[in-house]
């Protein structure tokens, strides 16, 4: 099999982390969630109430905020060290949310229900601000280009950064020196940002070559309801009356009926990760072409912005990837530009189910093994992806996503095919040495979570009804439960829990504290607007990496 298929460390890389200080920098790092819940009545429906004023301004508060629609809450944490401390402050999220909701719920699974149509769901709305604007326009061009119903489809987003002085030990480690050896000006061109540009992109296209494995061990969309579906001519199969499903699908939000670019339709696009200057390359192309496609929506018609340029892209975000390198952004600075000038921060995987069966849609199990997951994929070889293995990655998504439990389903492995039993089992295998070290590095008592939790990921693939998708059919099965009633009733199950228990008083006034904050932050950026919106719009596109924007940050 060839090594690149399984993403295999070069010998010797872990020796260099086996002293004290070694494995206490593969354990570090930082790990945030951006965890999506779509805001429903008590009969499952769409919200159409605004964001509420208690959660303080989408538009600026850190921690609670919205996605496409106004319905759909993102609840966000910092990146901290401990997965535990990410998820105890989820939790929180969710307690205080619930506390200021009223009778709505989160719904407590991926894939929406029930529906009445693209135009019963309301767009997330920021203010009068051009800011706040720019973002609803935004909204308006995502439901005129694939459609509303698309976009409140809900995920978990991991985010992973390793430890700084990881990259003060990567210069001439095995594969690693010839990856900087191969930089444009040699191995000292660029420096550490260089290095780290390197060492990420390298972890981004390992992911997006081993991409399959996060839908088919933490798929938790295998069934949808029937309302979700617009094409009468699917070849979904009827699960009851009200659902659709496939028999082995693990995740149908990653397969080919969830959000994705219409490359197919000639609209779309693929980023090139060679490098990140490719990467940075191949979207500020996307966002700078005009789409023939998109000129016919219009852009302002009849007075009222309906994209924000009809271009490709309309910006970075809209772009599709299971998984992005990024940067944090300065105010009102393109993602692209932060990316160019400071490098890549952390890298987003946003392949991630909902899990409806935990409150919180992700455990602190499923966030170890996630991280193991991702710092091999930086420490592993990444080469370059040709359009061969392009090819191949974009199939292997759709087949786990809607085949992944199917006995002896074979994915695409450069010129052959491999079942993905066989090739997750060596995959897991590979990941064995590393898991084995960072457990080494924990004094904490709980020595071998790492281990423990590759280990029931690989009793996963041994044992495919060990799924979260194979057991959520099961569970609708015994009990008589279509994909509504089945996603009701956990939704109750979890509001019951979060209601049972508000936050700490000191979590609550912090997080008091920070709506108000956010909603005083929102009245000073609309206080400070000087423009109108088309100069807005105009000076916003046309900062460059020589140009900054010429948008002053509000006081």
């Amino acid at each position: 099999m060839h090594p690149n298929l399984v993403c295999a460390l070069a010998p010797g890389v872990l020796d260099a982390f086996t002293d004290a200080e070694g494995r206490a920098i593969l354990a570090g790092g930082r790990v945030g969630l951006e965890k999506e819940a779509l805001r429903v009545t008590a009969d499952s429906s769409v919200a159409t109430t605004p964001h509420p004023p208690a959660l303080g301004s989408a538009l600026t508060h850190p921690c609670i905020t919205t996605d496409f629609s106004e319905a759909l809450l993102e609840l966000v944490t910092p990146a901290l060290a401990s997965s535990q401390e990410v998820l105890a402050l989820l939790d929180d999220l969710h307690r205080f949310v619930y506390g200021r909701i009223g009778d709505e719920r989160l719904w407590a699974t991926s894939m929406p229900c029930v529906l009445h149509g693209g135009a019963q769901i309301p767009l997330a709305q920021y203010g009068s601000s051009n800011a706040g604007r720019m973002k609803t326009v935004y909204r308006r061009g995502l439901g005129n280009r694939y459609g509303r119903v698309m976009q409140v489809i809900a995920g978990v987003h991991f985010n992973y950064s390793v430890d700084d002085r990881l990259w003060q030990r990567l210069p001439g480690l095995p594969g690693f020196a010839a990856r900087a050896d191969a930089r444009p000006g040699g191995a000292d061109a660029g420096g550490e940002q260089a290095l780290r540009a390197d060492g990420y992109m390298g972890m981004v296209r390992n992911l997006q070559r081993l991409g399959w494995l996060v839908p088919y061990l933490f798929g938790a969309s295998p069934a949808v309801c029937k309302s979700f579906v617009q094409n009468a001519a699917t070849d979904l199969e009827s699960f009851d009356a009200t659902t659709f499903f496939y028999p082995y699908a693990t995740s149908l939000r990653m397969g080919d009926i969830g959000y994705q670019n219409r490359q197919e339709a000639g609209t779309g696009m693929k980023a090139c990760y060679d490098s990140l200057d490719a990467y940075i390359r191949s979207l500020t192309w996307a966002i700078e072409t005009p789409c023939p496609q998109y000129e016919t929506i219009g852009v302002k018609v009849n007075g009222r912005y309906e994209q924000l340029n009809d271009h490709v892209l309309q910006i970075e975000n809209e772009y599709y990837s299971t998984v992005r390198p990024k940067q944090l952004t300065d105010w009102m600075e393109r993602p692209t530009l932060a990316l160019r000038r400071r490098g890549v921060l952390y890298v987003e995987l946003r392949s991630v189910d909902v899990n409806a069966c935990h409150p919180l849609g992700i455990d602190a199990e499923q966030m170890g093994f996630l991280r193991l997951f991702m710092l091999y994929s930086l420490l592993a070889d990444g080469p370059r992806i040709d359009a061969r293995e392009r090819r191949a990655i974009d199939a292997n998504q759709v087949l786990a996503a809607h085949r992944g439990r199917e006995p002896g389903l074979r994915l695409r492995a450069g010129a052959d095919s491999l079942t993905l039993r066989d090739w997750a089992l060596r995959v897991l295998d590979a990941m064995q040495p590393l898991a084995e070290l960072l457990d080494g590095s924990l004094d904490d008592g709980r020595g071998g979570d790492y281990c423990r939790g590759l280990a029931a990921q690989r009793a996963k693939v041994l044992d495919p009804e060990l799924t979260p998708s194979a057991r959520m059919l099961a569970e609708m099965r015994e009990r008589g439960e279509g994909f509504a009633q089945f996603a009701r009733r956990l939704t109750e199950q979890h509001r019951k829990t979060f209601l049972a228990a508000p936050p700490s008083p000191e979590r609550v006034a912090w997080l008091m504290d920070l709506a108000a904050t956010s909603l005083d932050r929102q009245r000073a950026i609309e206080a400070a607007d000087d423009i109108d919106f088309d100069e807005f719009l105009r000076r916003y596109f046309a900062q460059s990496e020589a140009h900054p924007v010429e948008l002053a940050a509000p006081v």
